[in-house]
């Protein structure tokens, strides 16, 4: 019975493999890069503002003079979040390539049987989604890294789907965890939307990552994604294996390695760990004061600090941690130049009347019970164009939070619904896979279509979920 619903599974996935396949050179071949969207979404949203942003006495020719005034006034409003962000990849990255993390990734590989395929996916699936709770950089780059060191262990197993599997962290559980972008930024003291008069106060974890509602969708969507992809290993005869001539192009990072002898002082300490310690054991003392002061408070600061210790001891050469540095600078470059031009959309939204029409067109097609679920939908879309969950976040939160405040929608449910929003295309979006799948040797449309399937249980699940149990808080 379990193996004829197998061949079931498997026969619905060579359909949605050629959807998947035909879904993705569409994006390939229309979807231009990011950079290149958030620019277009300007244009777009300088001629909402010209059409809505002003009252109707004000002249077309003032109204084009104080959008752009808007658009400018905005575009630096977002650097202390934009270097947040950029830690966050980048501490996350740099902990995945550590000589622990490695030893660890090599051990985990080991445990599944080499006969049995599906574990590998089993394992895969769970590493993913679990690391990406815990930090989304880490596991992005961590992800991809444990997949090769399965592939080696496991040469039986379909290698698509198990990259596919390593892509499951950013689709199904990231923003729900430890280091969610819009999560931790309203839990984050003085933030922009503090300074910006959205929000009146912080808005603790306690209220959104560790609340029961987004801890419990979270367990069931990791436990049904993951039963789902074990189901999905195609049978021997169909399985994409690596062949020899993959396997030695698939190369992981390695630290430098420590020089047999010093040519100068500066080389030595270059290399003494002595630093690495020192600036960890100060790292400890202010997170154990932290901690024991305030509590369980998360937020986006905190968890870079913490990451950005684990980093610099598990690397424990100044050395091995600067070219782990350097290697993971290579993955931000996107953030550092977008966000700028994500702050001024936001001020497009904030400094004209935008918002105001934005948030009204919200509330009058919505009732407090609706209100999540449509947020859930349009989130979704919006973030098959703004690949980044804090810069729609800037974008939404001027008109969205308004709306959620107008209709009596508590600001936990807001951000909460707009969390897992933002995760909903990201398994169907390539953009957080590039840098996966330059490790991996693929090309997305190779793992498309298992993440299709994966795509439209989760949407049904996460939808009924904000639709009928989602509550107000």
């Amino acid at each position: 019975m379990a193996e004829k619903k197998k061949e079931e599974i498997q026969g619905s996935f060579e359909f949605l493999k050629d959807w998947g396949d035909a879904l993705t050179r569409w994006t390939e071949r229309w979807i231009p890069d990011a950079l290149v969207i958030v620019i277009v979404l300007s244009l777009v949203t300088y001629i909402f503002a010209l059409i809505w942003g002003f009252k109707p006495e004000v002249g077309l020719g003032t109204r084009a003079y104080k959008s752009i005034q808007a658009w400018g006034n905005g575009f630096w409003v977002l650097l202390e979040f934009a270097m947040q962000m950029c830690l966050i990849m980048m501490t996350g990255y740099i902990l995945a390539c550590s000589p622990p993390v490695r030893r660890l990734m090599n051990g985990l590989a080991g445990w599944s049987n080499p006969e049995k395929p599906w574990q590998a996916i089993v394992i895969m699936s769970l590493f993913s989604m679990i690391l990406a709770w815990l930090n989304w950089g880490l596991s992005l780059i961590g992800s991809a890294m444990l997949a090769l060191f399965i592939v080696r262990r496991n040469p039986k197993v379909d290698y698509r789907l198990l990259v596919a599997g390593a892509y499951l962290g950013l689709g199904c559980t990231w923003h729900s965890g430890l280091s969610g972008s819009a999560t931790l930024l309203v839990a984050t003291p003085d933030n922009f939307l503090i300074k910006q008069k959205l929000l009146d106060a912080v808005i603790p974890v306690s209220n959104t990552i560790f609340h029961p509602f987004n801890l419990i969708l979270t367990f069931i969507v990791v436990v049904v994604v993951t039963i789902l992809m074990a189901l999905m290993h195609p049978k021997p005869e169909k399985a994409f294996v690596v062949k020899p001539e993959l396997m030695d192009q698939l190369k992981l990072y390695e630290a430098p390695p420590k020089p047999a002898k010093f040519e100068s002082p500066s080389d030595w300490m270059n290399w003494w760990p002595g630093f690495n310690l020192i600036v960890f054991i100060g790292g400890l003392i202010w997170l154990i004061w932290h901690f024991s002061n305030k509590g369980l408070e998360l937020t986006l600061n905190v968890v870079n600090f913490t990451m950005l210790m684990l980093g610099i001891l598990f690397h424990w050469r100044p050395w091995s941690f600067l070219k782990a540095t350097e290697d993971a600078g290579k993955a931000v470059w996107g953030i550092v130049i977008q966000f700028p031009f994500y702050a001024g959309i936001f001020g497009l939204f904030r400094f004209t009347m935008l918002s105001e029409v934005f948030t009204k067109a919200f509330v009058a097609i919505s009732t407090p019970q609706t209100f999540p679920l449509f947020i859930y939908w349009y989130g979704g879309l919006l973030n098959y164009l703004i690949p980044s969950g804090g810069g729609e976040w800037a974008v939404v939160s001027p008109y969205i939070v308004p709306a959620a405040k107008q209709l009596g929608v508590g600001m936990g449910t807001t951000v909460v619904t707009y969390a897992w929003s933002d995760m909903m295309t990201d398994m169907i979006q390539p953009f957080w896979a590039i840098a996966m799948l330059a490790v991996a040797k693929l090309n997305f449309r190779d793992i498309m279509g298992w993440l299709l399937m994966v795509f439209f249980v989760y949407f049904i699940i996460t939808s009924l979920a904000f639709l009928f149990f989602i509550p107000n808080w």
